[in-house]
């Protein structure tokens, strides 16, 4: 079973930007808009906005054992912005929107069926509700009432900015950010993907060995 982990952030708080860590590590993207990445150097992946290649991605034993999908929730936006002009009324826009809630769960649920030393980690924006409570951003009320997103996860992340980037891994300001009380050392720790990884994985005892050879090789 692998784990996912979700990250949400407002835009230009380092979601993103927390990746420039893993370059020359075992990490792989999923780039569901195609713009470049904001730092130099480059990720295996590629672009990709359909959801049973992705899904197949997560269970491939071929792909690296640190996955993220950046920009996920454009896979909502984007299946709304091809479908809403042509679905008509009433039952129709209903069934959009239960389609769109359906899918999306679906791939989060296929982390589970991945190898179980897999993290697959998800990047969305965030929004706030009607309450104050800061949530992963969906369309539509389906994905936040029927099946609360962030439930489906164990550790997520809110990316931050403010004299530096930075991440919180427990419930501040209205955010749901959560993980294991003694899996961090802090509330507030450093915008590092690659940081994050090893700690989940000492966590849960799946050490990556590739990972752990590459900083062997940067260190001698």
């Amino acid at each position: 079973m692998g784990i996912p982990v979700l990250i949400m952030g407002k835009s230009g708080t380092g979601k993103s930007r927390s990746l420039k860590s893993c370059v020359g590590k075992d990490f792989g993207v999923i780039r569901v808009l195609n713009k470049p990445l904001p730092f130099r150097g480059k990720l295996s992946g590629n672009v990709c906005h359909d959801y049973q290649k992705i899904k197949a991605a997560i269970k491939s034993p071929q792909w690296p054992k640190s996955i993220v999908i950046d920009d996920a929730g454009y896979l909502i936006t984007g299946q709304f912005m091809d479908g809403h002009n042509t679905t008509g009324k009433g039952n129709a826009v209903f069934s959009l929107y239960n389609q769109m809630a359906d899918d999306f769960y679906r791939l989060i649920q296929a982390v589970s069926e991945a190898p179980e030393d897999r993290i697959v980690y998800i990047i969305m924006h965030e929004d706030t509700n009607e309450f104050g409570d800061i949530k992963p951003k969906t369309i539509g009320k389906l994905l936040d009432e029927k099946v609360c997103l962030e439930g489906m996860f164990t550790v997520v992340l809110r990316s931050v900015k403010g004299e530096k980037y930075a991440f919180i891994t427990q419930s501040r300001d209205g955010a749901v950010s959560k993980a294991p009380d003694d899996m961090f050392p802090e509330v507030e720790i450093d915008n590092d993907l690659f940081y994050v990884d090893n700690v989940i994985r000492e966590y849960y005892g799946i050490e990556n060995p590739k990972n752990q050879k590459e900083e062997e090789k940067k260190d001698d």
